[in-house]
């Protein structure tokens, strides 16, 4: 185990990190479930600038990569045009 108080602090604050960053992409996995789902365009195209939002925000903050953020992204907005 830590021998040392910093690497108890680092276990500490990455059990509470890896708790956070699982909650973010869940719920965002959710959000593009409920867009995918949706048979209503305007319920997609108000509903698409929100996920766009969140997997922006997974993508910045590497808990995605960039890429796979970018794709989702591309097939979400072919998606909701072809409603």
């Amino acid at each position: 185990m830590a021998n040392h108080k910093s690497a108890e602090k680092r276990i500490r604050q990455t059990q509470v990190k890896r708790l956070q960053n699982r909650y973010f992409h869940k719920t965002t996995r959710n959000a593009v479930k409920a867009l995918r789902n949706t048979s209503d365009k305007s319920a997609a195209e108000a509903l698409l600038p929100k996920v766009t939002a969140m997997l922006d925000k997974l993508a910045k903050k590497n808990i995605i990569h960039a890429n796979k953020a970018g794709n989702l992204k591309s097939s979400l907005q072919k998606q909701v045009n072809t409603l």
